[in-house]
């Protein structure tokens, strides 16, 4: 694909353990044709829990960076542990991500580690989407777990779409914006889901849903505050437009519903991701300091400017190993390249880039401002080390 900084995603997926992240992690790269058969984590498979003791425990303890493609756009997508005791991982990827998806569990909704990825999100200002998961199950409440959003943090929720039924009778979503159903279809797995008229009986709770989604993002969006006011027919492209820039300006957070074990709800949300939370470069330009003056420098994510990345995770690797994890801020990684580590003084040399999805590997000659990319060679490096020319 094409180096377009506007078409990355650079994303993590963080949620309190047991809510589903893994499962949810799974389907968005099955459908996006990244893997051919889904994980699922009480057998032991999942394509992101790729290591011994993840597997034997069912949660997932480091985090593996993967690609996949969605319609055009590249998104990068850090796998963030949900496990208390791994607290510190999760806040060294937000260090590094544009964007996030926090999984609830419909039953529980926000739950202790939910308040702990929330606060570490803000602090680094990282704009988010929330999936509802676990809609399938006894006991499952969207409007609880919407609720629980705005009492625990005071924040606006704006559901995108809403559930159809719920527990054993969950099938599907109302989408608030096109104002259909959209019915998913057990027999591909969920790969497949038909657009429908909305059922009657959801007919007014859709209605209502679409109401106040509006009211809550009218203010983004100049053509849209004045075509509500006027009852005017709404462009979808308006009300997505209106949402991106709250959602860039962490004023809301837009809510979707469904079931990542059932295989209801993931292409919305991944859709979700593409369209309302944010590219490089729509990020402020990051801010560092000169190693030789110690004068503060900001870098924009240009591929022409000079380059600085950080690295945010080092893993053993069987084949290399050593694999550093880099998020790339400005400029052109190079393979081959020898870049500067200023807490050393010493320039490293770059021997292999990688695009990483698990434990599998492609290998690239270079690698953009705005990516996430593993890279071999590195010998006295830290996580939190900056790279610079």
């Amino acid at each position: 694909m094409k180096y377009d900084i506007t078409k990355i995603r650079n994303i993590g997926i963080a949620a309190h353990i047991d809510a589903g992240k893994t499962t949810t992690t799974e389907r968005i790269l099955y459908y996006s044709v990244k893997i051919h058969r889904i994980g699922e984590v009480d057998e032991g498979t999942a394509q992101m829990d790729w290591m011994e003791k993840e597997k034997e425990r069912g949660i997932t303890i480091t985090a593996a960076a993967t690609t996949f493609f969605w319609k055009d756009h590249q998104i990068n997508l850090i796998d963030t542990p949900g496990h208390v005791d791994f607290t510190v991982e999760v806040e060294r990827s937000l260090r590094v991500l544009d964007g996030a998806i926090v999984v609830l569990c419909g039953v529980g909704g926000v739950e202790p580690q939910t308040e702990t990825i929330w606060r570490q999100a803000n602090k680094y200002r990282v704009p988010r989407l929330v999936f509802v998961n676990k809609m399938d199950r006894t006991g499952a409440d969207f409007e609880n777990a919407v609720q629980m959003l705005r009492d625990r943090f005071g924040v606006k929720p704006v559901p995108v779409n809403i559930p159809i039924g719920a527990e054993d009778s969950f099938v599907g979503v109302v989408d608030l914006i096109k104002m259909k159903a959209l019915i998913w279809k057990d027999e591909t797995l969920g790969a497949e889901y038909e657009e429908r008229e909305i059922p009657e009986d959801m007919l007014d709770s859709a209605l209502a849903a679409r109401e106040q989604m509006l009211e809550d993002i009218a203010d983004y969006d100049d053509r849209l505050f004045e075509a509500i006011l006027e009852g005017k027919d709404i462009p979808e492209e308006w009300i997505h437009s209106a949402i991106r820039t709250g959602t860039l300006r962490q004023e809301i957070f837009p809510v979707f519903a469904g079931s990542a074990l059932k295989n209801k709800g993931i292409q919305p949300l991944i859709d979700g991701v593409v369209l309302y939370l944010p590219s490089p470069a729509d990020v402020p330009p990051v801010k560092g300091t000169h190693p030789k003056t110690g004068d503060e420098i900001s870098r924009k994510p240009d591929p022409e400017a000079p380059f600085s990345a950080l690295i945010f995770k080092i893993a053993a690797d069987p084949f290399v190993e050593r694999l550093s994890y880099i998020r790339i801020y400005s400029g052109t990684l190079k393979q081959g390249g020898q870049y500067l580590v200023p807490r050393t003084g010493k320039k490293e040399r770059v021997q292999k880039i990688f695009r990483m999805h698990a434990n599998r590997r492609e290998e690239l000659k270079h690698a953009y401002a705005g990516d996430v990319v593993a890279v071999a060679g590195l010998k006295e490096v830290f996580t939190g080390d900056t790279l610079c020319d």
